[in-house]
């Protein structure tokens, strides 16, 4: 899976012109690189502006979806602190059906109904490599509430029914 970063993750405004936009570079980067269609390409949601409206915000987010959606890609939303959304309109006002959640957006900050599919935490000292020291995120996929699962790409011998 792959994500495409905000401008900025203190302060940005999305417009319905950036949606489309930044999501044809997403679909035509993942492209690029060999993204297989039908895998989970992460709309990364945080930081918006203070003010800006959520209209604005909606039309961003489901044009970035019509872009990679129409790639073959399968769009993912990934909800972090001042996403400039409320659960509701994260669940009824966007064609997204994947969400992933930021480590410090709280269970009344998330998608309604439908919750998330995969969590970011801190990494623990069993998930580092020794000798290296930079610093990373962990994600865990546990499924949403309606029994949605992020797709991947992954090593032949990975067990699907292991890996969702």
């Amino acid at each position: 899976m792959v994500v495409q970063h905000v401008e900025s993750e203190d302060s940005w405004t999305p417009t319905p012109d950036k949606g489309d936009a930044n999501g044809s570079v997403a679909a035509e980067e993942s492209t690029a690189i060999g993204i297989p269609a039908g895998v989970s390409v992460w709309c990364d949601l945080e930081g918006v502006a203070v003010g800006t409206p959520a209209d604005d915000v909606i039309d961003y987010c489901n044009r970035w979806h019509s872009a990679v959606a129409a790639a073959g890609f399968v769009p993912g939303l990934y909800v972090g602190f001042h996403c400039g959304l409320n659960p509701d309109q994260l669940y009824r006002s966007l064609r997204f059906t994947h969400y992933w959640s930021s480590y410090n957006l709280n269970s009344d900050e998330m998608p309604a109904v439908r919750g998330v599919q995969m969590r970011q935490g801190a990494a623990r000292p069993l998930d580092r490599v020794p000798g290296f020291k930079f610093e990373f995120d962990t994600d865990v996929i546990t499924g949403d509430r309606l029994g949605g699962f992020p797709t991947l790409v992954g090593p032949d011998e990975w067990d699907a029914r292991v890996f969702g």
